[in-house]
């Protein structure tokens, strides 16, 4: 396994510069961000300058780029916005080979007009459910069509919001396209130890054959973020679950500030540096 973290972690609009703080933080590879180079998050258009650049900066600072964030509220009620929202996917899925990505990741969405990632009482409703899906066919046509995978995460405020449900969307779709995003941190809130490392096991078996990128985020005893080692978060028992399981990708830390990026780093490292 390899220990990277999100680009956006870090301030600049430079890729050379974004990239030099990861290396200098320890990290070995990024999950890019377009707004590391200047542009929105989900752009309208990414000039092929731009993806050159991002591109030599990887190979400079000797930083994978294993994925892409590619994510926008794919659960909108408004179709307008979904379609929107799918053209700007698709110019990020057709240019990720070009920065050396294979993967994009997505946001299931919400019914939440404000805040994708926040939860709304229809997330469970059959019509977001379907709207959802409907946009996500639209991506795997041209993830397929470019040869790049899709990330889903299961959030628990989203629509896709525990593992089952990802398991039920694999099974829906019938896409080898369709990859999983794993993070522990969003299959609970507030759990005893015994019931996380258990809740854990579970997901990461059930998931396992398409588990492509492996987030590390952490969760205070009152259930808030934190960074990866300053939670409850046994992360020697889930990176050892995904060894298990196959997985020998990317660990991708998340939920930190750039001060705090050289501690996540050498944790992490620490565990897989003991055999993990």
């Amino acid at each position: 396994m390899r220990v990277g973290v999100f680009a956006k972690t870090f301030p600049g609009t430079e890729p050379q510069l974004v990239l030099s703080s990861v290396a200098e933080a320890g990290f070995e590879s990024s999950q890019w961000n377009w707004t590391c180079a200047g542009l929105p998050s989900i752009p309208e258009n990414i000039p092929d300058n731009t993806c050159r650049q991002v591109r030599e900066a990887s190979l400079h600072c000797h930083i994978a780029m294993p994925a892409v964030s590619g994510t926008f509220n794919m659960a909108h009620p408004d179709p307008v916005i979904r379609d929107e929202g799918l053209s700007r996917l698709k110019r990020i899925i057709e240019t990720a080979p070009r920065v050396g990505a294979s993967l994009v990741t997505l946001c299931t969405g919400s019914r939440n007009i404000d805040d994708q990632w926040a939860w709304h009482p229809e997330n469970s409703s059959k019509e977001a459910w379907s709207d959802f899906v409907e946009t996500l066919a639209g991506a795997i046509e041209e993830a397929e069509a470019i040869g790049v995978f899709l990330g889903i995460e299961p959030e628990l405020a989203n629509v896709v919001s525990t593992p089952r449900h990802a398991r039920t969307l694999i099974d829906e779709m019938q896409s080898d396209i369709i990859r999983i995003v794993f993070d522990p941190a969003n299959l609970f809130e507030v759990a005893e130890n015994v019931k996380r490392k258990d809740v854990i096991s579970k997901s990461v078996d059930l998931l396992a054959d398409r588990i492509s990128l492996a987030h590390a985020k952490d969760r205070k005893l009152d259930g808030s973020f934190a960074p990866a080692g300053k939670g409850v978060i046994d992360f020697t028992h889930y990176l050892s679950a995904l060894k298990s399981a196959g997985f020998d990708g990317d660990i991708i830390a998340h939920g930190l500030d750039a001060n705090e990026a050289v501690d996540v780093s050498k944790f992490l490292k620490s565990i897989l540096n003991k055999g993990v």
